[in-house]
């Protein structure tokens, strides 16, 4: 199994030189990989041609630039431009995004989400593998050859929480991304994925299965506590009047938790502050996706929670908002003591 980091996204006037140096940090550490999410700050894929190519010897990732609003043959170009500045040793990791934002932020439908992956990627895969691409879909066409670069082939691992994503990244792309996901349902995607594989008349040996695995390290447990929960239910928890079998509440209801969610939306559409509904989280939840408390038991249960994955990726969650917070919890969260505690289990 390997193990890769999520570089925390940095800010302030030297934001990539930032980045640089947490890379080489991460490559020192021994961290096969490092990975970026693209949310709103910089552009990870130009974050990481920038910063990466300075970088030798550590794969990089993202994890997950969204599909809306690129055009698959823009996001090919953007891509193919990386992963020659890095010289190949991109992932490229591709995903939907929530719906609050494309419906509110991009004002883009989400309807047939996987409708509109399969059509994407059956632009997007041809032109990074150097062939043009010619097709006409309900949701997207396009008839175009591109000239940029091409430094090898870049895996795409498509992000993925139900059946349909799970099989399609089967199916047509190098494996998933899966997130917030118990070992129990990592063993279910991988079904999944693998029916998607066999389908195709595919290995389903080949394909990948990486997941970022959050963790909050700190002494004082109660704040771990906190900010791990608050993480957890902003992902977890489905708006007033949203369907809650879609998207990420879908995937908790999926994992045995939709008792506990219907509760806690219950206590929040009645008025219930953020930090009573952090202390209400059940504690079963909050261990079946990831970790909070002190830096002594994080790589063991950081070794529990990645059994059943190619790639394992620690994600910081922090109580203290400083760059050194980061940098603790990575101390704790090191290659070696990650394979040491899952040796020794």
């Amino acid at each position: 199994m390997r193990i890769g980091t999520c570089q925390a996204e940095p800010t302030g006037p030297d934001a990539l030189g930032t980045l640089r140096d947490e890379l080489q940090r991460a490559a020192d550490d021994g961290f096969s990989s490092a990975w970026m999410s693209n949310i709103f700050g910089l552009d990870a894929l130009t974050a990481l041609a920038v910063a990466g190519s300075q970088v030798p010897g550590i794969g990089l990732g993202t994890a997950v630039v969204p599909t809306y609003p690129r055009h698959p043959a823009v996001l090919a170009q953007q891509t193919l431009t990386t992963a020659t500045a890095v010289g190949g040793r991109l992932v490229l990791g591709i995903g939907l995004s929530h719906k609050i934002v494309i419906d509110d932020m991009y004002g883009y439908s989400f309807d047939r989400p996987a409708r509109h992956m399969s059509e994407y990627l059956s632009i997007l895969l041809p032109l990074l593998d150097g062939q043009p691409a010619s097709f006409t879909g309900e949701t997207m066409r396009a008839a175009i050859g591109l000239s940029t670069p091409r430094p090898g082939r870049v895996p795409v691992l498509l992000a993925a929480l139900g059946p349909q994503m799970l099989r399609l990244a089967g199916e047509a792309a190098d494996g998933a991304c899966l997130n917030w996901a118990s070992p129990e349902q990592i063993g279910w995607s991988r079904e999944q994925v693998a029916a998607g594989a066999t389908k195709a008349g595919r290995d389903p040996a080949a394909s990948t299965l990486s997941m970022y695995i959050r963790v909050c390290v700190d002494e004082d447990v109660a704040a771990a506590r906190r900010a791990f929960a608050e993480q957890v239910l902003g992902y977890s928890l489905v708006r007033p009047g949203a369907d809650p079998t879609l998207a990420y509440r879908g995937h908790f209801g999926r994992m045995g938790f939709e008792t506990a969610l219907r509760d806690l939306e219950a206590s929040r559409d009645a008025g219930a502050p953020m930090a009573e509904l952090c202390d209400a989280v059940p504690e079963d939840l909050l261990a079946a996706v990831g970790y909070y408390g002190t830096a002594a038991g994080a790589a063991a249960r950081f070794a529990e929670l990645s059994v059943g994955l190619d790639e394992t990726i620690v994600r910081v969650v922090t109580a203290r908002k400083t760059l050194d917070a980061v940098r603790d919890a990575m101390q704790a969260l090191t290659p070696e003591k990650i394979r040491a505690a899952a040796g020794a289990a």
